[in-house]
Formats: C-alpha cells, sequence, structure tokens
C-alpha cells in the first residue's frame, strides 16, 4: 500500500527549485533574490552572471535549475518564462564563541538561509493578428 501522493501546489504553467541550508544571511540573499523578482529568466540569469555578491553564483544556479525543472518535468517553453517569486527563508544559526579582553567572550552566529525560486511561463502580449 503506498501512500497517496500529494496534490501539486503549483500551477500548471509554474515550476519551482529550492536551494537549502545556503551559508549566507537570509537579509544578504534576499538582496540578491530582489534582483531577479519579476524578470524574464534571460536577464536574470545575466544580472546574476555579472553580479559582484558571492551568493550570486549559487543563485544562479538554483534558478538555472527551476528552468530545468519547467522544460523536461513540466513541458513548459524555456523562451516565455518569468521569475514570478523569489523568496528567502532562515534556517539553522551556528553559535560560536570570539575571545574576548580580560577573560570574557563575545558571540558569534553564522546564520543560514533557505531560497525558493518560482518560474512561471507567460504568453507574449505583443503578437495580435
Amino acid at each position: 500500500m503506498a501512500k497517496a501522493k500529494t496534490e501539486r501546489r503549483l500551477k500548471d504553467n509554474e515550476a519551482q527549485a529550492v536551494a537549502r541550508t545556503l551559508r549566507v544571511s537570509p537579509q544578504k540573499l534576499n538582496l540578491v533574490a530582489a534582483l531577479i523578482r519579476g524578470k524574464k529568466v534571460e536577464r536574470a540569469l545575466a544580472e546574476l552572471e555579472f553580479s559582484r555578491k558571492r551568493i550570486a553564483g549559487t543563485v544562479k544556479k538554483t534558478l538555472e535549475s527551476a528552468i530545468a525543472n519547467a522544460e523536461n518535468n513540466h513541458d513548459l517553453d524555456v523562451d516565455a518564462l518569468i521569475v514570478s517569486e523569489a523568496y528567502v527563508g532562515k534556517s539553522m544559526v551556528m553559535k560560536r564563541f570570539h575571545a574576548r579582553g580580560r577573560g570574557r567572550a563575545s558571540r558569534i552566529e553564522k546564520p543560514f538561509a533557505h531560497l525558493t525560486i518560482v518560474v512561471r511561463e507567460v504568453e507574449e502580449k505583443g503578437e495580435a493578428a
């Protein structure tokens, strides 16, 4: 007896990719995610390629995975895809300590984050017969 298949959360014209436990603070990751929100995927990939942020390479890899999921798993047209959602969630925080003067210590927090990218296929608006 197999478990019943869960219903798909996304619409039929959407696909997603999730990157978990990225070693960057959610606030910094959200700055990069805001760069690509609502843009066509070609434009988003170009912006991530030339971004100077360290995490931009990982975000680009996640976006490419979402595009591949859309093409291979859901038969969507790659040229008509836009980044409909790119959101960031908190993950764990590693706590470390830093030795200070007079025998004291201060806490260093090393946060992790999750990234979810959803791409959607849209019909081209400018083509009228």
